[in-house]
């Protein structure tokens, strides 16, 4: 009986000792399998814009079977690119049937040894249906910071009624009948200053911190009055500042200004709780928001063909309230800006003014954000503190030119950002 036993005990150890062996091979060839697979793709904006329907200060250019070549300038570094289209405000499906990027070398010139074919899943064409974005294939190249980047798409013969563009771009981009996107230069090029069908690049950065901050705001965010392709709007300047700091210099600026929008109205583009998702909460890598919003709100208490138009300090600041709430939901730290000054401007009310003030006050010490900035304090006139100082104003009492940006810029504090 005991032999019997000793048996029985003998054929489960080497049972056990087999099952063992067994799973020490499953997990060694998992271990394989893992370490021989690639890392997975880690991407963080470098560059967007906020596009929207239609241009109500230009008229549009004809776009079809043309090509455009589209500049922006990225903030962080990256080894690798990828690009976002967009036909979101669209009304028909938007074809591309081909598409580059490069480095840009001035006006409508690339570097020919940077130019490289775009892709979507392999295919050098795609049709974006009305509403929605398309996202291009990784690309391996060199993308440096604070880089002019030549983006050019041919556009085939198609019904193009409703563009998605960004416009008053403050930098030229150009058009030129056929197809063109691998040329590197154009001859007499019709020049825009806005981005159509263009919403941002992404990069995979080189520094392994890397995070974006999104400026989000209207036409003074947007850069309004800056001198033309300089990228001298505060963003550009706050890119720079962080460029320059080795601490900060992981960190991109993402420009979602629009000039003209509002926080809680549709003037021009969505109002800003509309939009907020698109251009914040859906950026690559995004960690901070810089949210400059309400002089339009404000400014639309002049115009006369709106008599029901009511506003209260209180209704921006609850639109604001809502945005810090979204982005805080997203794990974004929310930085909020005051409301620069604009008497003398041409929708300057006392009501407005009063209200301006309040929500100015509110944001500074209402805890709703995680910090803030005074943008206010930085571009006003000491001896006049409701109207911008001389050496900022644009001239029309409502925009600063460029070096009233650089000092929205240089009052932001970079510690924010550590």
């Amino acid at each position: 009986m005991c032999r019997l036993d000793n048996s029985y005990f003998y054929l489960y150890v080497v049972l056990m000792r087999f099952r063992l062996a067994i799973l020490l091979l499953a997990a060694a060839s998992t271990l394989s399998a893992q370490s021989s697979s690639p890392a997975p793709e880690r991407w963080v904006g470098s560059w967007a814009a906020s596009p929207f329907d239609g241009d109500p200060w230009h008229t549009i250019p004809t776009l079809v079977e043309s090509t455009l070549r589209e500049i922006v300038h990225t903030s962080i570094a990256g080894r690798s690119v990828r690009v976002h289209f967009t036909n979101e405000l669209g009304t028909e499906p938007l074809r591309i049937d081909a598409a580059t990027i490069a480095i840009s070398a001035g006006a409508s010139s690339v570097d020919a040894a940077s130019l490289h074919n775009l892709t979507f899943g392999g295919s050098p064409s795609i049709v974006i249906p009305p509403g929605a974005q398309v996202l291009t294939d990784r690309v391996v190249m060199e993308a440096p910071a604070s880089a002019s980047l030549a983006i050019s798409l041919y556009l085939p013969l198609q019904q193009v009624s409703g563009v998605t563009v960004h416009s008053v771009a403050q930098q030229d981009n150009f058009i030129l009948t056929g197809n063109h996107v691998r040329d590197t230069s154009f001859a007499e090029p019709v020049i825009t200053p806005s981005w159509f069908f263009l919403k941002g690049v992404d990069v995979e950065p080189v520094n392994p911190h890397a995070a974006a901050i999104v400026a989000f705001g209207d036409s003074i965010t947007d850069g309004a009055h800056s001198t033309e392709n300089a990228n001298h709007r505060w963003p550009d300047y706050l890119s720079k500042r962080l460029q320059d700091n080795p601490a900060t210099a992981h960190l991109a600026v993402l420009d979602e200004g629009i000039g003209g929008n509002c926080i809680l109205i549709h003037r021009v583009g969505q109002n800003a709780l509309a939009r907020f998702d698109r251009d914040v909460l859906s950026q690559a890598g995004v960690k901070y928001v810089i949210v400059l919003e309400g002089i339009n709100d404000i400014g639309v208490l002049h115009t006369p063909n709106q008599p029901n138009y009511k506003l209260t300090a209180e209704d921006l600041e609850q639109g604001l309230a809502q945005l810090a709430a979204r982005a805080h939901e997203h794990g974004i730290r929310v930085i909020g800006a005051t409301i620069t000054p604009y008497k003398g401007a041409g929708y300057f009310t006392e009501n407005g003014e009063q209200i301006r003030r309040a929500v100015n006050h509110w944001i500074l010490t209402s805890g709703v954000f995680d910090a803030t900035i005074d943008f206010d304090k930085a571009t006003g006139d000491p001896a006049n503190p409701l109207t911008f100082a001389p050496q900022y104003d644009s001239g029309d009492h409502l925009h600063p030119k460029d070096a009233g940006y650089a000092a929205m810029a240089d009052s932001i504090d970079l510690s924010l950002f550590r």
